[in-house]
């Protein structure tokens, strides 16, 4: 299944922007194919948290761990994940952690 994942203006000159992501691909992944987005990113593997991003409303599954020394279990708690390690269960949108 494929949703729309919409990429929050946090502040900057760009207006907000969207992509598709299919539930089998990272909403990074995604992201980078698509070309869209301003949240950066760096090994794509959940080791670096340059992707560090908060959900601000829809579901997803972590389908590899986040690393603690980026994402805690208190940031996990608000919403804040990696990118790279986690797939779109419904629409989502995500805002610069």
């Amino acid at each position: 299944m494929r949703h729309t994942i919409s990429v929050l203006n946090t502040g900057g000159l760009q207006s907000d922007t969207s992509f598709n992501c299919d539930e089998d691909v990272s909403v990074l992944h995604a992201m980078i194919h698509a070309g869209k987005g301003p949240i950066r990113h760096g090994c794509c593997g959940g080791a670096c948290g340059v992707c560090k991003a908060r959900i601000v409303s829809g579901d997803f599954y972590a389908f590899k761990p986040m690393s603690a020394v980026h994402v805690s279990e208190a940031e996990k708690k608000g919403g804040i994940v990696l990118l790279c390690c986690v797939q779109p269960r419904s629409d989502m949108r995500i805002a610069r952690g």
